[in-house]
């Protein structure tokens, strides 16, 4: 006689939170999900419940929420519309993981890979956009892109054009996603290695193009030349990261984290240098936007160019998870610019090119101090776009006026929870401007 013994399958702790039936009944993820723990973290003990993170939502089931939707589209063959979009790794540079995003749905997708027209949409749309992208992906030297073959020469493609382009490719196995229960990792879609890719018709990009057959043409010349001409910067981020730019035998591939902030920073520094040729503003000004519970006050000041910013994030945040004291870091230039890394990284950049952008426009010059301030309701870092379009949008708002900068001071300490004083202790550019004007002054309140 043969005896049979049935074990219960495990399921992943994720399945218990999942209120709908109908996705709890047919919940087989094993295959096409895994989960990363990293040290220090809440999430084992949390299992999305407790909040012990101090979040308003799980930023875990947010994103695999989102992943839900997209699981039962996944399949060694992929056929859609990349938006266009396209993504170049970092981990192993030089040689990473390069390739074209591409969601299982055709039509105009245009808006999953298009920060520019994001602000204002709930956190769970921007996971949805970027959940949808499937990455194939091949591994090139960022340093010998001769090598990529006919998957980087298609990928360029991608990159080139100025709409959606049909997509077909073929995956070694079915798309897999990593979660990891950490919420600095920004929402990303399942990948696999290509076995191969093709692609239809599209509508070239001429001004990139241009620079793409332009041998002769510096990376940051065609960046600068291409935001003048009015090409979206998140575009010209994703030429510039598969290498479409630059001197014949000197162009490389670059990470798409490293890309965002290095346009963000040629086209602003291009524009100091305009600012700094235009008059003062006239008085004080303090612009304001929200966003994911996120506040931003953008001060200007009548005083030759220097910028600076500073973020304050509370407890619970993404870059203060554990503890009872807000964090805050900043930093700042002078009307020489800087020579050294912003150490709060691309964000510093981004809302510096949007700062630059208004400066430009207006034909002034100004001192200027963006703060921020992230609440727990920030559950999720979803890429520095966000801080590039939200201060854009505050200073697309009317501006609050003032005389003095005792005034502003007063109307600051009115939008933020923090004390202004523990803003001044932060911040480079009050404290030299209070101590050149007696500190006392301005400290009656």
């Amino acid at each position: 006689m043969k005896i049979v013994r049935m074990v219960k399958k495990k399921v992943p702790w994720i399945s218990h939170l999942v209120d709908d039936p109908r996705v709890a009944s047919d919940l087989n993820v094993q295959d096409t999900v895994s989960f990363k723990v990293p040290r220090k973290s809440f999430c084992p003990a949390c299992r999305g419940s407790k909040m012990l993170c101090g979040k308003e939502k799980c930023p875990i089931v947010v994103k695999f929420y989102s992943f839900l939707k997209v699981k039962p589209l996944l399949d060694k063959k992929v056929e859609g519309s990349s938006p266009p979009g396209v993504f170049v790794g970092r981990f192993g540079y030089p040689n990473v993981y390069v390739g074209p995003l591409v969601p299982p749905e055709t039509g105009d997708t245009s808006l999953y890979d298009f920060p520019e027209k994001w602000f204002g949409l709930p956190i769970e749309n921007i996971v949805d956009f970027r959940m949808k992208l499937i990455r194939g992906n091949f591994k090139v030297n960022v340093k010998r892109p001769e090598k990529g073959g006919k998957f980087l020469e298609l990928t360029r493609e991608i990159a080139l054009s100025k709409t959606p382009v049909e997509t077909e490719l073929e995956l070694k196995d079915a798309p897999k996603k990593s979660f990891v229960l950490d919420d600095e990792v920004q929402p990303l879609g399942p990948s696999a290695p290509m076995v191969n890719l093709d692609i239809g018709s599209y509508r070239t990009d001429h001004l990139i193009e241009k620079f793409y057959y332009d041998t002769d043409a510096k990376a940051s010349e065609a960046v600068k030349e291409l935001y003048v001409r009015g090409v979206p910067v998140s575009r010209i981020q994703k030429a510039l990261s598969v290498g479409i730019f630059g001197l014949r035998y000197q162009r490389t591939l670059v990470p798409t984290r490293w890309s965002i902030t290095a346009v963000d920073s040629m086209i602003s520094n291009e524009l100091i240098e305009k600012v700094r040729r235009f008059p003062l503003i006239n008085g004080y000004r303090v612009y304001e936007a929200e966003y994911l519970d996120n506040r931003f006050l953008v001060i200007m000041l009548p005083s030759a160019w220097s910028y600076e910013s500073i973020e304050a994030w509370y407890p619970g945040t993404l870059w203060n998870p554990t503890t009872e004291n807000i964090f805050m870091i900043g930093d700042w230039e002078g009307y020489k610019g800087r020579t050294t890394y912003a150490r709060m990284g691309g964000c510093y950049y981004a809302a510096r090119l949007s700062v630059t952008e208004k400066l430009v426009r207006e034909g002034r010059q100004a001192t200027v101090v963006v703060l921020r301030e992230a609440h727990p309701g920030y559950i999720l870092p979803v890429g520095v776009w966000f801080v590039r379009e939200t201060v854009r949008k505050a200073l697309s708002n009317p501006p609050k006026k003032f005389s003095s900068l005792q005034e502003v001071f007063e109307y600051v300490s009115g939008r933020f929870k923090i004390p202004l004083d523990v803003w001044l202790e932060n911040s480079k550019i009050f404290m030299d401007l209070m101590k050149q004007e007696k500190i006392t002054k301005y400290m009656k309140f």
